[in-house]
């Protein structure tokens, strides 16, 4: 992707509630939020994000219905890359030693991760 699109924390926390229910009302994205943000702050992220491009709303009785444009995959890789380059200092291995020392894989995710690694071997060696 050539211009991802950047969100800031608090834009991700509502984009993760329309990603999972697929589409919500500024009220039910409000409820679906683990804390005590205003309806109105709501709305004027939601505003933004649709600015971004990042989704769109239509109108559903008196309130407007948001649905996101820009996808959980598409948002991780801009972020992703953003986090490599300015964290870790462009290391794909820093950052994976420092997610493993965070949170410890399933055997699955081990082996899966493995077959990962193999086939980067594979395309590159």
């Amino acid at each position: 992707m050539s211009n991802p699109t950047r969100f800031t924390e608090r834009e991700l926390d509502l984009m993760a509630v329309l990603w999972k229910a697929g589409s919500g009302t500024v009220a039910e994205v409000r409820d679906a939020l683990d804390d005590d943000t205003g309806y109105t702050t709501v709305l004027k992220l939601l505003q933004i994000l649709e600015q971004k491009g990042a989704v769109r709303h239509e109108r559903e009785g008196r309130a407007y219905r948001y649905f996101p444009v820009t996808g959980a995959e598409e948002a991780s890789a801009g972020a992703l890359s953003r986090l490599v380059d300015t964290v870790f200092q462009g290391s794909s291995e820093l950052l994976l030693a420092r997610l493993l020392s965070e949170r410890t894989p399933t055997p699955e995710e081990v082996e899966r991760m493995r077959e990962i690694l193999d086939e980067l071997e594979e395309d590159v060696g």
